[in-house]
């Protein structure tokens, strides 16, 4: 098929979305629960997000970061105001993203003393593939195939302020965490943790790093997760939901982070106007009176239709999340590859993740009978296995 064997990928090849439907080459319809991994924030084909990339498209798709462009402008002001009033980077991706973060870090600590360059990360985190960001995340089975590893990285256990405080130190410039583990099986953090690491790098002089590339942009029924839990990081990170399906990463720092300099760091595709417009056009869907209210009603329905079935199915090991991101974990003697893979076959799609957990990432504007829909194939499943 000319493609590295980089995916297991499951048996369709789709040419058509709308809303929160994808369909094959062969016609077939699927209830798509994973929204492109929590990136199709408005669903597939949102007619103001298609309007808005063709009439970009139509106008300036590429500039260099060498010139200023209105998109950029307009969307980074968008991040700004509606997070805590930080400046902007834009990059293609999460792992882009993360990546700057980690050099922001870096930058930040040298400035204060050459040995100030650790990074704590938190076990079972998930941070992206390139070098930096594999490092920062905590998982060995990603890591072994490429060590040695970017050198100034440790772990802690998630949740436990305990042990981040054994792992702190005069040497650690950030901390970088998920608010909400999306990878390891959808693991909110505790408000208490997170307050705990927030005070902890304020008495370290370290940074505090959300890395929000999945669990943000409404995902939570908030613009972002730490607005749930009112701990402002130094450092936010975000990515997939925020273009809608268009490839763009942000990461927006406070006065006290905000360190990098012309030269320091940079990219070609980064920012450029059609992503931007697209970035644009979702945060304006996003912000509309209402609409996030509506995401985290959704995800109550959602969570209360989820935890009726755990009370009927024995393989049902634990429901959890946040919004319209929630996690179902199975007993051991289930394999969650094959509920995902059963589900397609009814044509349900939704992700598999780490400790043997399928994720629910519909678009934040499913409709309640889809939700019905989904919940009553998920026992259909559970029924036949």
């Amino acid at each position: 098929m000319y493609l590295m064997n980089t995916y297991s990928r499951f048996s369709a090849t789709f040419v058509y979305g709308k809303g929160s439907w994808i369909y094959d080459e062969k016609g077939n319809a699927y209830l798509d629960f994973t929204s492109g991994i929590a990136v199709n924030v408005l669903g597939h084909s949102h007619p103001r997000l298609v309007e808005a990339i063709k009439d970009q498209a139509e106008k300036l798709i590429h500039c260099s970061n060498l010139f200023w462009n209105r998109p950029q402008m307009e969307l980074a002001e968008l991040l700004s105001k509606n997070t805590f009033g930080g400046n902007v980077f834009f990059a293609n991706t999460g792992t882009e993203a993360n990546e700057a973060a980690i050099k922001i870090a870096r930058k930040y600590g040298k400035k204060k003393s050459e040995k100030k360059y650790k990074i704590l990360s938190a076990h079972n985190s998930f941070h992206g593939r390139t070098l930096g960001s594999l490092t920062a995340t905590g998982q060995p089975k990603y890591q072994k195939p490429f060590e040695p590893l970017v050198p100034g990285f440790e772990y802690f256990e998630f949740n436990n302020v305990e042990d981040l405080r054994r792992k702190m130190s005069e040497d650690v410039c950030a901390v970088f965490l998920e608010p909400i583990q999306g990878e390891s099986g959808i693991v909110p953090a505790t408000k208490d943790f997170l307050e705990g690491a927030r005070k902890l790098c304020d008495e370290y002089d370290a940074l505090l790093v959300f890395d929000e590339v999945q669990c943000g942009m409404g995902r939570t029924g908030k613009l972002f997760a730490y607005q749930r839990y009112g701990v402002v990081p130094d450092v936010l990170t975000t990515a997939k939901g925020l273009g809608g399906g268009v490839p763009i990463g942000a990461v927006i720092v406070n006065e006290r982070a905000d360190v990098l300099e012309p030269g320091d760091h940079g990219t070609t595709f980064g920012g450029n106007p059609l992503a931007c417009r697209a970035g644009v056009t979702v945060i304006k869907e996003l912000t509309k009176e209402g609409f996030l209210e509506e995401v985290e009603e959704k995800g109550n329905y959602l969570m209360k239709k989820l935890q009726e079935m755990k009370e009927e199915f024995d393989l049902v090991a634990d429901v959890r999340g946040m919004g319209l991101m929630i996690g179902i974990q199975f007993r051991e003697e289930v394999n969650n590859r094959e509920i995902a893979t059963k589900c397609f076959e009814n044509k349900l799609l939704v992700v598999p993740a780490g400790n043997n957990t399928i994720r629910l990432l519909p678009p934040l504007t499913v409709e309640y009978g889809e939700i019905d829909l989904a919940v009553e194939t998920l026992k259909k499943v559970l029924r036949e296995i």
